[in-house]
């Protein structure tokens, strides 16, 4: 049954995860780890139609991906002050820090959390992204600006 599951959505998980997360190394990741959560759940899922099966995998992806977000939210309030902001500091809950990630377009928010949360250089993350290192340095200075932003308004 794992394996059906495995061989029919596999690559639509996969596509639709890198649309997502824009990242095809994160997507495959949170694609992994859904069929893991799949594994240990296989007699619930055996209850399941086929059509069930394929919506828990989809559910579980998006799930997966929100902790994901959540917990780059609650480092970045641990982390109390963000070039002089306090951007999630113990004044913002959880879902609130998340919220002003949200306000970041997908690209920022992944390279805001690579470089700030998961501490790559502007070098590395270039390489990974095929960027130039200036293209990310300036993608992380607009981040900032509309981090910024998103904390004045509230």
């Amino acid at each position: 049954m794992i394996e059906e599951l495995y061989n029919t959505c596999y690559d639509e998980l996969l596509c639709w995860c890198v649309a997502l997360t824009k990242q095809k190394a994160q997507a495959e990741d949170l694609v992994q780890e859904a069929f893991l959560r799949a594994i240990r759940n296989r007699t619930l899922l055996e209850q399941m139609a086929f059509r069930k099966r394929r919506a828990w995998m989809f559910r579980t992806v998006r799930n997966l991906y929100v902790d994901e977000l959540r917990k780059a939210a609650a480092a970045v309030r641990k982390e109390g002050l963000l070039f002089g902001l306090p951007v999630c500091s113990g004044d913002y809950s959880d879902g609130e820090c998340a919220q002003m990630l949200k306000a970041l377009s997908e690209e920022e928010r992944v390279l805001f959390v690579m470089r700030y949360l998961q501490g790559y250089n502007s070098v590395e993350i270039g390489k990974l992204f095929g960027l130039p290192p200036a293209t990310v340095r300036s993608k992380l200075v607009s981040a900032r600006k509309r981090l910024r932003k998103e904390w004045e308004n509230t």
